[in-house]
């Protein structure tokens, strides 16, 4: 018997040595990003992400976008990192990152809403951006502004703010 479960167990270990998990990674422009149109400003960055905001949901849940750009700020997407209560809303830098990296952005503009109309960041909108600018450094990508959108599509710009 005993012979039989070291058996057993010398098969089941060498079958794990010989199976890994394959990783696919991939990128598909539906618009070929050098003819798009290239983000020159605040203003330009904010009106883009107001529209691509759903607006039955913008003035009672927040959410947390990224525009990504190339080393041009011609747009290459803008991708809805989260969603979450009224209040506020989860990061996962892990998830963040991977679409930067996965999209070979140079540069990004954050942007998430405030439902309650109020434009000024709180202290954990400044420590998050902080965050993100600081980690985004180590892969030599630029975090270009963090805009904050009301529902009535007015905006506050870090970078026009000197917060960035």
């Amino acid at each position: 018997m005993k012979s039989n479960i070291h058996e057993s167990q010398n098969k089941f270990s060498i079958m794990s040595k010989d199976k890994v998990n394959e990783i696919s990674i991939s990128y598909k422009e539906k618009i070929r990003t050098v003819e798009s149109k290239s983000v020159k400003s605040s203003e330009a960055a904010a009106k883009l992400f107001f529209e691509s905001w759903n607006t039955d949901t913008i003035g009672f849940q927040e959410t947390f976008k990224v525009l990504l750009l190339n080393n041009a700020n011609k747009i290459k997407g803008v991708y809805q990192l989260s969603t979450g209560s009224l209040t506020g809303t989860v990061i996962d830098m892990r998830i963040l990152f991977a679409v930067i990296i996965k999209t070979l952005s140079v540069n990004v503009i954050l942007a998430h809403n405030h439902p309650s109309g109020q434009l000024l960041p709180s202290e954990a909108d400044k420590k998050l951006t902080q965050k993100i600018k600081g980690a985004a450094q180590f892969f030599d990508v630029n975090v270009l502004d963090h805009l904050i959108i009301t529902p009535s599509g007015n905006y506050y710009s870090f970078a026009d703010n000197g917060l960035i």
